[in-house]
């Protein structure tokens, strides 16, 4: 049965959710996507123009600007996305999924003092080799019309019945260098920066030692920040982001402090991107943007 949790003008306190998912220790085990629950929340009355919308910019390096960042709803249903994610029907350890991808299709650009409606539903549960997938789908819609649409998708990692493997591992070519081209450069606050203004305060993320006991070497940078600062690159170079879809992969781990280095091919409808390592042999992100 659908389940729905209804908000007006905010979404549920993020910290209290935290607390249960550290607390739900019990979840995990071995699932398929039929143990997945048709879970959704909305959110009415949601303001863009919020406190944090300005040091959002600045962590991620948008321009002052009437519109919104593309990526700025997806902060805005954050709350959303924790709410289904500690949902007691949920099966899954929040701590154990990890973001694989992330999809924004916007209609036009949203202006900064906008109201919106916000849904978020969790969707197409698939049983992969690498384990369970699902996208958490969220909706923004104005004067009751959806106007940009997000589909982040999740792993939890779990062996198949053939172990995991799905034959034989073929070496990756070297990524190619594009047109565009824009250093990243990942201070080693940027986690905890990023953390507090978007509420993923992922352990992962937030500090050397927090990261080591999730078996990481050091904290590494989120995935929507390096996706949000290639964005903002790109829009400073080529023009404002407003009916585009930008579909993104989350590669190999961004450790921080880190360089990067953003390739893309300019001043084209359709735009590959990606974000690769400092000696450019690996991505972290590859992605595409399609305008109109």
């Amino acid at each position: 049965m659908n389940q729905t949790a209804h908000y007006r003008f905010s979404g549920p306190a993020l910290l209290p959710m935290y607390g249960k998912a550290l607390l739900a220790s019990s979840k995990g085990g071995r699932h398929c996507a039929a143990d997945i629950p048709e879970l959704s929340a909305d959110i009415e009355g949601v303001r863009t123009d919020t406190a944090e919308l300005r040091r959002y910019r600045e962590v991620c390096g948008f321009m002052t600007s009437s519109l919104c960042p593309i990526t700025w709803p997806h902060i805005l249903a954050f709350p959303l996305h924790i709410r289904l994610m500690t949902d007691a029907a949920f099966p899954l350890p929040l701590m154990g999924l990890v973001h694989i991808g992330n999809r924004i299709e916007q209609q036009r650009a949203i202006r900064q003092g906008e109201t919106l409606e916000l849904q978020a539903r969790i969707a197409n549960a698939t049983d992969t080799d690498r384990g369970l997938e699902f996208d958490i789908l969220t909706e923004a819609s104005s004067s009751g019309h959806v106007i940009w649409k997000e589909y982040s998708t999740l792993l939890y990692r779990q062996p198949t019945e053939s172990g995991g493997k799905s034959g034989k591992k073929q070496t990756p070519e070297a990524p190619q260098m594009l047109s565009g081209q824009a250093t990243v450069q990942a201070p080693g606050n940027i986690g905890y920066r990023y953390g507090r203004v978007s509420g993923d305060m992922n352990p992962i993320h937030l500090h050397p030692l927090s990261a080591k006991a999730f078996g990481f070497p050091r904290n590494i940078a989120h995935g929507m920040w390096s996706k949000a600062h290639c964005l903002a690159l790109m829009e400073k170079a080529d023009g404002p982001l407003e009916a585009v879809t930008v579909d993104t992969q989350f590669k190999k781990p961004f450790f921080i402090p880190g360089t990067g280095i953003l390739t893309w091919e300019r001043n084209r409808s359709e735009t590959p991107f990606r974000l690769l390592n400092r000696d450019a042999s690996a991505p972290h992100l590859e992605g595409s943007l399609s305008r109109g």
